[in-house]
């Protein structure tokens, strides 16, 4: 199983970013995907999640400004982020859990920055 994060990057304050999560050795469609985002000395926060179904739950800090989304065809799970603040900055990850909650598969990471 492999989740290959990519897509982060050096962003200025108000700005946009789209970090993409190719997810192979799965049935992809059959997993509820998330991304989940960690800063140094703090504990990996859940951002934003979808299930198998497409229905979708942010944190309340990220609400409005980012939007998850999927591509079944292609085996990709996509994070758009708007209105990007400083306090965005972090290594997002990639999490694939089954249904059943019985496997879990982690991604290695993008880093986000964003500062002026």
């Amino acid at each position: 199983v492999q989740l290959q994060a990519s897509g982060g990057g050096l962003v200025q304050p108000g700005g946009s970013l789209r970090v993409s999560c190719a997810a192979s050795g799965i049935i992809f469609s059959i997993y509820n995907m998330a991304w989940y985002r960690q800063t140094p000395g703090k504990q990996r926060e859940l951002v934003a999640t979808i299930s198998s179904d497409g229905v979708t739950n942010y944190a309340d800090s990220v609400k409005g400004r980012f939007t998850i989304s999927r591509d079944n065809g292609k085996n990709m799970v996509y994070l758009q982020m708007n209105s990007l603040k400083p306090e965005d900055t972090a290594v997002y990850y990639c999490n694939a859990k089954s249904r059943a909650g019985n496997r879990n598969y982690w991604g290695q990471g993008t880093q986000v920055t964003v500062s002026s």
